[in-house]
């Protein structure tokens, strides 16, 4: 029973994820923006991070305590979140060789996954949930039948696991794809890079011969040059003498 409600939470709070990112992208890049990983309008990284929250803090109720001060929940929202962020992007970038967020450009950054700035936002937003959504979407636990909840969150399940292998097996095969296109290009550049090897081989071979002729031909054409001086002098001396 509280498997099945901490997943239809997590497919919740992936929802709400989905929304933030895609109002937010698209008004920063004036253009309609899916920012979801999946092909449905779900960011998991957001519901995992708010379930596992939720969990923490009602294992320990020292943190949901009241006086428990808010700078507290804020550092641990912030090293949550920049801890989820940073695996997150790792694991993705050594499965599909790509990133799906970069944060090179904003200072304070770590491998360009994640940054002092964002891992704030996240973490004001963090209080937020804590405080408001978190104890807003427990109270509503007990509004449903126990058998409704599990049955829901079967079928949430179902969709869920679908769209991860299909989301799965395209990105796979897009990686294929490019990695094949890869290696096309490497095999016809290394192709052209011998032909022009080969050519160049040929023509300082021909420079070569051309140079060794000329080095050939001058000293025969000085001396010639010679024989036809000393000729016209003998020549001359010949007629001098009669």
């Amino acid at each position: 029973m509280i498997i099945a409600q901490y997943f239809i939470e997590f497919i919740f709070y992936s929802f709400l994820g989905w929304i933030w990112e895609s109002i937010y992208c698209t008004v920063k890049e004036k253009k309609w923006a899916d920012r979801g990983f999946l092909f449905g309008p779900i960011c998991p990284i957001y519901g995992s991070c708010v379930v596992v929250t939720s969990i923490v803090f009602s294992l320990i109720p020292a943190l949901s305590d009241p006086s428990f001060p808010i700078w507290g929940t804020f550092i641990i929202c912030y090293l949550g979140s920049a801890v989820a962020e940073f695996g997150t992007s790792w694991v993705l970038e050594k499965r599909f060789h790509a990133r799906w967020w970069d944060y090179s450009h904003m200072p304070l950054n770590i491998q360009g996954r994640i940054c002092v700035p964002i891992s704030c936002a996240f973490g004001i937003a963090g209080v937020l949930i804590v405080k408001y959504l978190i104890p807003f979407v427990t109270d509503t636990r007990s509004f449903f039948n126990p058998y409704v909840t599990i049955f829901f969150s079967l079928i949430l399940a179902m969709i869920f696991g679908a769209d991860f292998a299909l989301t799965e097996a395209s990105l796979s095969a897009l990686l294929k794809n490019v990695e094949e296109i890869h290696q096309e290009f490497n095999e016809r550049a290394q192709g052209n890079y011998e032909k022009i090897a080969y050519y160049s081989a040929r023509l300082s071979l021909n420079q070569k011969r051309i140079l060794g002729n000329m080095k050939k031909y001058i000293p025969e054409k000085r001396l010639s040059i010679e024989l036809a001086e000393s000729k016209r002098k003998l020549i001359e001396h010949m007629k001098s003498r009669l």
